[in-house]
């Protein structure tokens, strides 16, 4: 379990209780919760050995598969969000080892605005020796995003999630080319 507190405006605070004793024990939410997704251009990352881009080259790939989010807020306080990311990873032909990290972030905007702040986080998946797909859910217990006043609704902010990418890798997923986690099973 991964635990996450995103340092917002330089006064993002991860609060006093944790997100699951304000969920159970507060009133129902001012407004609606923040909108949580993953990027599209962002959502998939594939690792190529060499120049060409065929299935022979393709080294270790990544997909976020769903985003799960539960959030809280009433009164002046702080909206806590808890997320879970549901992950996928591949190993393909051209991977040399059976251990990879891939790198994703988190990043908390005003709704169609600016990012407020952003953080990556490493991930180290592990493959068997007979494996070439992992699923794993990553859990983010404390995102806060703290409020001017009790009338700012979470419906002005979303979170966004997706993987750390080159240039080239960005150029790839947006070229509409997939190499995917679950193909052939």
């Amino acid at each position: 379990m991964r635990t996450l507190a995103l340092l917002a405006a330089a006064t993002l605070l991860t609060g006093c209780q944790s997100v699951s004793d304000a969920l159970s024990s507060a009133p129902p939410n001012a407004g609606p919760c923040p909108t949580a997704f993953s990027l599209y251009d962002a959502h998939r990352v594939v690792e190529f050995e060499g120049e060409q881009v065929n299935y022979a080259n393709v080294g270790f790939t990544g997909e976020i598969l769903n985003v799960r989010s539960l959030c809280s807020y009433y009164d002046e306080r702080p909206i806590l969000i808890s997320m879970e990311l549901d992950m996928g990873f591949g190993r393909g032909p051209a991977a040399d080892s059976n251990v990879h990290t891939y790198e994703y972030f988190v990043a908390v905007t005003r709704r169609d605005r600016g990012v407020i702040t952003k953080e990556s986080f490493p991930i180290q998946v592990r493959f068997d020796a007979d494996e070439d797909r992992v699923f794993l859910t990553e859990t983010i217990d404390a995102i806060s995003i703290p409020r001017a006043n009790e009338t700012i609704s979470g419906g002005n902010f979303e979170i966004l999630v997706g993987f750390e990418l080159t240039e080239e890798q960005l150029a790839y997923n947006r070229s509409g080319q997939r190499f995917r986690v679950q193909a052939g099973q």
